[in-house]
């Protein structure tokens, strides 16, 4: 009776893991979509200031993870100290940059769509830097994914869509699409070398750090050099009340996220993660084109099929690798 109790408790975490993040992710797409598309007030004026957006999520998961860790940390010492996230920060704060910038260019399924190809750059730097070796469905997996998204980038784009964008330009969007993913490959090897050197470094650890060195960046990059748009861009959410609103919720919406994947990965591990994230992403390209008006062709959902496929495929794999490792452990 107690284990069918437990695990029944365990079914409805996961069950309210999964609809915390897709309920935040989800939202925050659409609202990401709603800044860099909608033109605000009685002049009809677009946010051109995008890179504002990661400024506020950095000040917002500050306080968020400052609190966090005031009220839930068990530990006040033997985490990672704040000066070393000073690289990662850097990264982190270029690669999200140039994802939000994408969407100037390109629509927000084809940026959804790019940048769930991270496997691409993870496995050309590991086998072009390190020499490693990956097993034929591994390149299946990639070749899928990288097909997927070509195909869907070579397809033209409805005319509805393209208006909605403020300099229409593929090219320059997947570009900076892929430079996204390169500079997260970074942040991400920085993060895990991290918590290798100080294990004590707990998932608020990182998120103060990280985001308090974002701050730092955004606020140099908004309000000093070359143009301190950073002004341009409280000031146009001065006049437009509602762009301001929306940016709010934006970055809640991001810190509320980040919760529920620390969440997702303390209790059920990554892999679980990967599987709720890499589904909320699908969905995200359903919703946006379902709510905000950027219908795709059917060779487009083709194009997004293949890439799923690829990215199930990729998650099969390392859960039976994980199955064959539980197998191995248990005593004979």
């Amino acid at each position: 009776m107690e284990s069918h109790v437990g695990g029944l408790r365990r079914v409805l975490v996961l069950a309210f893991c999964v609809a915390g993040i897709w309920s935040a992710y989800i939202y925050q797409g659409i609202l990401q979509e709603t800044v860099s598309t909608k033109r605000f007030g009685p002049d009809k004026k677009r946010f051109e200031h995008l890179a504002f957006l990661n400024l506020a999520q950095n000040v917002v998961c500050l306080l968020w993870s400052f609190i966090m860790i005031k009220l839930w940390s068990s530990s006040s010492s033997g985490g990672a100290p704040w000066w070393s996230y000073w690289s990662a920060g850097i990264t982190n704060t270029i690669g999200p940059a140039m994802g939000i910038e994408a969407l100037k260019y390109i629509s927000y399924p084809a940026q959804v769509l790019a940048k769930s190809s991270k496997m691409i750059p993870v496995m050309l730097m590991g086998t072009l830097v390190y020499g490693i070796r990956y097993t034929f469905p591994e390149y299946l997996c990639s070749l899928l994914v990288a097909g997927g998204v070509s195909t869907f980038a070579l397809l033209k784009t409805s005319s509805k869509t393209i208006s909605k964008l403020a300099h229409p330009n593929a090219p320059l969007g997947y570009g900076l699409c892929f430079l996204n993913l390169a500079f997260d490959g970074f942040t991400n090897a920085t993060q895990d070398s991290i918590t290798v050197r100080y294990p004590k470094t707990s998932a608020w650890d990182i998120m103060l750090g990280m985001n308090l060195w974002g701050t730092i960046y955004n606020m140099a990059f908004m309000f000093g050099w070359p143009r301190a748009s950073g002004f341009e861009a409280v000031q146009f959410c001065k006049q437009h009340p509602e762009a301001a609103w929306d940016i709010f919720l934006f970055c809640l919406c991001g810190a509320v996220g980040q919760n529920f994947i620390f969440l997702t990965i303390s209790r059920f591990g990554s892999l679980t993660n990967t599987t709720i994230t890499t589904t909320r992403k699908f969905v995200s390209i359903v919703v946006s084109s379902l709510l905000s008006g950027n219908p795709l062709s059917t060779k487009q959902w083709g194009s997004v099929g293949m890439v799923f496929s690829g990215l199930s495929y990729q998650i099969y794999l390392k859960w039976r690798k994980l199955q064959r490792m539980q197998k191995k452990r248990k005593p004979a």
